[in-house]
């Protein structure tokens, strides 16, 4: 029997946290590819973007790693009249999150790439080009957060089609963390792996970083799910649970399903940089259940 998270479908916080807030026993991140917002084939496509905006809120996660994000598409602009005016990225925050972007490709009718949706702040991000040829942008997009006073560095990945490529693309990505990310802090790499061997997984395993393990969770693909492409990997955590959302609403809006997991900071990690006062965050009207709120039909 696998631990089970609290209720991700329950009424969500939707508050920023305040730089002097107390550091959480309990870090929720979850990682979802959105498929840039559609889903479906040609002319029989759909618009799910504004559904995805209310299952992240109901996710309550407090950091999201998305992959497949729209910064803008004028061809999808043009054929869907509740295209979001502002990027992807924005428009999926929940009220108080910072959302950080950064583009890793760029076609000719837009640019789309990966980003990261914080309750907690954000204090410095960039993008590093992990391409390991011409045909498909890849990148890092790193975002360090202030989590209570500690450092957290977040890498937000989406991995190559190619084999050889993820090879490569996950040595970078021991590189990257090497030379940008202090050795004592905690750190989360989180996105699409696609990895259906798990190869790659388990050179990341082998550096230092450790998922939660008791159990399987796949999340692709999202109508009938054989294989977990999606991970979260952590150093300076420890796992305490993952889940799963499954079900009609779930399947209908990515090719993918999300995969939340919730950690907490290991003995090991530097203490807050400073006695924080308390804080009591505000909530919004409860919300209601996801089901009632996402469009019909299914």
């Amino acid at each position: 029997m696998h631990p089970v998270l609290s209720d991700p479908l329950s009424p969500p916080m939707n508050a920023t946290v305040a730089e002097d807030a107390l550091r959480p026993e309990v870090l929720r991140i979850a990682t979802y590819n959105i498929h840039k917002g559609v889903q479906g084939l040609w002319r029989m496509s759909r618009l799910e973007i504004g559904n995805l905006g209310l299952a992240i809120e109901q996710l309550d996660a407090d950091i999201v790693c998305l992959q497949e994000v729209r910064k803008m598409n004028l061809r999808e602009q043009l054929r869907f009249a509740d295209w979001p005016s502002i990027p992807q990225a924005d428009f999926l925050a929940p009220e108080g999150y910072e959302a950080v972007y950064h583009t890793n490709a760029v076609t000719r009718h837009g640019e789309h790439g990966n980003a990261l949706l914080s309750r907690w702040p954000v204090v410095h991000s960039q993008q590093r080009d992990i391409s390991d040829h011409r045909l498909e942008q890849r990148g890092i997009l790193h975002v360090e957060l202030n989590v209570g006073g500690s450092p957290v560095h977040v890498l937000v990945v989406h991995l190559g089609l190619i084999h050889i490529s993820r090879i490569r693309q996950v040595e970078m990505i021991h590189e990257f963390v090497r030379d940008e990310v202090p050795a004592d802090a905690a750190v989360v790499v989180a996105g699409d792996f696609n990895d259906w061997g798990e190869q790659t997984s388990a050179l990341l395993r082998t550096s230092g970083f450790r998922e939660f393990e008791q159990g399987r969770f796949f999340t692709y693909p999202s109508v009938l799910p054989v294989v977990q492409l999606d991970r979260i990997f952590v150093r300076g955590l420890t796992p305490r649970g993952m889940f799963v959302p499954r079900g009609r609403i779930w399947r209908r809006m990515s090719d993918h399903l999300p995969l939340l997991a919730e950690f907490s900071f290991d003995a090991t990690s530097p203490a807050p940089l400073a006695a924080p006062r308390t804080r009591t965050p505000s909530r919004k009207k409860p919300a209601q259940s996801l089901k009632k709120r996402l469009r019909r039909p299914w």
